[in-house]
This record gives structure tokens, sequence and C-alpha cells, in this order.
């Protein structure tokens, strides 16, 4: 696992700020490392997260203020951290585990579910995580950890962007313009470069981290739904009255199915159950030239984006959209 970073105060200069919006390549370390210095500088990345897009600033108070602003959300909604996979749990404490879950199942956990593919991990919060990065549950104050997963090549770019900023975290969140903002039931995050790209590539200071090839991508995560991650608790443990065995809580039931999460879950000793909010399956967005379950049409261009049709309704993660 990596040693923690040196601490930095967030850039004051502009140098790296994409005055316009700029669409770029994930897969071109070149253009991996333009988007990290442009993040550095005080803009929003909207980068791959598998097959999926998400948010990604600097995690500074003011950053996260800005962003949800952007998306239409209160000023002051808690955020997620996102960093490279190895530093996951650097965000938790983890002496404050509940009974029942060790270290070493932790990282065991956290490890097999990303070899999966992008997954959200919510547990007891390190002092040094602050608090508009931080919310109460039950008593425990708790960090919620969104990561990419084994492969995908926006590591790379949330490795460069941890050293721009010196910090071992960024602030993360749903590529989308919120549910608060648009009205609507829900709002899911953006599965296609070109729909997220109609949305926010108008406005200066953002940076677009795309694919080359969104139909290969899909395929690689056929297993994953093209939806926000799901989450899973880390912060409690359960005890059914049906069960010998100690239970994990499935807080938000999103790309990665509940069933594969239990599966999952049982090669440690684990059961699963499901929160009340994760009852129901996060709904992929919906676009008017494809379906709504990842696949890509091959004629999309990087410069032609199409219309997105109204999103399919579904429950909100935690903290809204």
């Amino acid at each position: 696992m990596p040693g923690a970073r040196t601490p930095a105060s967030p850039r004051t200069t502009t140098s790296g700020l994409a005055r316009t919006a700029e669409r770029l390549r994930v897969e071109d370390p070149g253009d991996r490392a333009r988007a990290a210095d442009a993040l550095a500088g005080g803009a929003v990345v909207g980068v791959v997260f598998g097959n999926i897009y998400a948010l990604v600033s600097r995690p500074d108070r003011a950053s996260v203020a800005a962003l949800n602003v952007r998306k239409g959300r209160p000023a002051d909604q808690v955020g997620s951290l996102t960093t490279v996979r190895g530093a996951v749990t650097t965000a938790w404490d983890l002496d404050r585990l509940p009974a029942g879950l060790d270290r070493a199942a932790v990282h065991g956990l956290v490890s097999a579910l990303l070899d999966l593919g992008p997954f959200g991990f919510r547990g007891p919060a390190r002092a040094a995580v602050p608090d508009h990065l931080s919310t109460d549950d039950a008593g425990v104050r708790t960090a919620q950890v969104i990561t990419p997963g084994s492969g995908c090549p926006s590591e790379d770019f949330l490795d460069r962007a941890l050293t721009a900023t010196g910090g071992d975290w960024l602030y993360v969140t749903s590529a989308n313009r919120s549910r608060h903002l648009t009205g609507a039931e829900d709002s899911p995050a953006h599965w296609r470069a070109a729909g997220l790209w109609a949305e926010f590539g108008g406005e200066p200071g953002f940076v677009l981290l795309e694919h080359d090839d969104e139909d290969h991508v899909a395929s690689r995560y056929r297993h994953l739904a093209p939806t926000s991650t799901s989450v899973l608790a880390l912060q409690r443990v359960v005890h059914p009255v049906t069960s010998t065995r100690p239970h994990l809580v499935l807080e938000r039931h999103g790309s990665l199915p509940a069933e594969v999460v239990r599966e999952v879950l049982d090669g440690f000793g684990f059961g699963l159950v499901l929160a009340p909010a994760a009852g129901r399956r996060l709904a992929a967005r919906r676009y008017a030239d494809a379906p709504a379950d990842g696949t890509v049409s091959p004629a999309t261009s990087r410069s032609d984006p199409p219309s997105a049709g109204p999103a399919t309704s579904g429950t909100p993660p935690r903290g809204g959209r």
C-alpha cells in the first residue's frame, strides 16, 4: 500500500485550468497528465470509472461546494472521496471497525470487489477526513470512497492528480445534473461521453477524459450495469435471526448486482442484507439513440453528441444526486 502523501494547500493559480471546455483521451498518458494538471488548477474533470463517468475535483471545501452548485446540489451536501485502488482503506480508521469485521477481511473484500470493476465502500472515517467529506451513521463518523477498480486507465489519472494536489483523496460525484436542478425523480449518471459533453461541455473549466472506444468498454464491463456504483457499508455488522453468520449491508444497489456482491462476501464468511434504499436497483440513463443497457452505437462520434432522452426513475444513492 502506498504511503500517505504530503498534504498540500490547493493551488491558487489557474495555470492548469482549462479556460474553455476540453475533450481528452483517457488512453493517452499525455492527456491524463494534462487533465490532472487542469484539476489541480481548479478544473472539474469528467472521467471514466469503468463503464460510467464520474466528476472529480479537488477535495477542499470551496471546490466541493462549487461542484455541488454546478450540479444543482446544495452547496453543503456531503461528498464522496476517490483515490487509487491501493489507498482506498487509508480513508478509514481501521481501529474502529465493528466487532466481527477485521482489517484482513476489509482488505480482502476491497480487493475482491475492485477486481470486478468500479465500486463504492463506506467505513469509519479517519480523523484527517474533513467534515464536508464525512457523514454520521448512528453515531459513527463515516467516509464513502468510490473508485474505478482494476484495469481502468483512470487509475493513472487519479494518481497524477493526487500527486499534483499533494493530497490523499479527491472529491468525486456522479456525472450528471442533480435531480434538485432537473426536477426529475432521478437523474442517472452519464455512461456515454457524448451525453456528458452535451451537458457540461459548454462550461469553462471542464475537462472530459473519455474512452477511445466505448463499444469495447461496454463489452468488457458487460457484467456491470452502466449506472452509479454499488456501495457496501463497512462501519456496521448485522446479525439476522435467520442466520448464524455476520452480514454486511449493501447501502446502494448500483452497477454490480447484489447477487454478485453476495457471492464475494460468502467467500469471506459474510452474508449480505440490503438497506431499504437498496431495495430497488439504480436505473441507467436512457439516451435517444441507445438502450439503457450499456450498448453503444458505433456511429456515435466524439464531435457529434446525441440528444439525451428522459432519465428512467430509480432510487437515489445516499446523499441524493
